[in-house]
This record gives C-alpha cells, structure tokens and sequence, in this order.
C-alpha cells in the first residue's frame, strides 16, 4: 500500500503544527521546513482547515494551529480524510477505466485478504494519534526563544 503524497503531506503539516503549539505557524514557513511545494501545503492546509484538524487564522499575523488537542487526531482519521480512495487493486474500484471489470473477480480470493490487510492497516492507523507522531522543536531545527 501507498499513501498519496498529499496524505503524507497533511500529516506532516500536522505534525508540525503540533511541534508549534505555543504559536501559529504559516504555509511558507512549513514549505521550507520540508522542501516541499507551497502550493501543494497550501491546498492541503486548506483541506484540512475544511475537515477540522486544523484553524486557519486570516490576517497579516495570519496562520495555522491545530483546530483540536494533538490526542485527538487519529491518524486513520486524517487518512480518511485526505486519500482519495483505498483501491488497492483495481477490482477495489467500482470499474476500469475503459469499463471492463476482471475477468476473475466474481471467483477471486485475492479481493477478501487485501480488504483484511487494508482493515488491519486502518485499525493500527486508527489506534495512533498525532500525539504518538510528535516530535519536538529541536528535531525541526526550531531553537527555543531566548
């Protein structure tokens, strides 16, 4: 299984806003924490401002804080809120693209053991929250305010 690069972006957009707690941090300044694009964070900040992990403070001290604690983030949450789809395989999917299905899949086995490894990956995801995943300021470089 892999995630999207936007999933992997919006955890760690989480992440450290979580680091940041004490003050709001912005789209570029994350984008240069990471090397990442600032229009890709700015499209996932602004998802996840819309499914409420996190406020979104407009102005010119304008930035990002989590909407809610650290402990209350589930990982699965933010997964099923960012992926677009958990197609493993294409049988997952409603239909191919050019509209044909498998030719095995009304006998195929394969289907119910993906659908139990995507299960079991979603239970673990689930049991983690961003608290678990936190890392501290000094790991992002961050020095503490004299």
């Amino acid at each position: 299984m892999r995630l999207t690069n936007f999933s992997d972006y919006a955890l760690r957009v989480l992440m450290y806003a979580a680091t940041c707690r004490d003050r709001l941090v912005t789209i570029e300044e994350t984008a240069d924490v990471y090397g990442i694009s600032r229009n890709h964070l700015m499209k996932v900040a602004n998802q996840l401002t819309r499914a409420g992990f996190l406020k979104a403070v407009r102005g010119r001290s304008g930035g990002l804080t989590l909407a809610r604690e650290a402990a209350d983030i589930r990982l699965g949450d933010v997964l099923r809120a960012t992926e677009p789809d958990f197609a493993l395989v294409e049988c997952f999917a409603a239909q191919k693209e050019n509209g044909a299905f498998c030719r095995i899949s009304c006998q195929c086995r394969l289907r119910g053991v993906l659908a139990e490894a995507l299960a079991a990956f979603m239970t673990t995801m689930d049991r983690h929250t961003l608290a678990d995943i936190v890392l501290s300021p000094a790991d992002f470089g961050i020095k503490p305010a004299a």
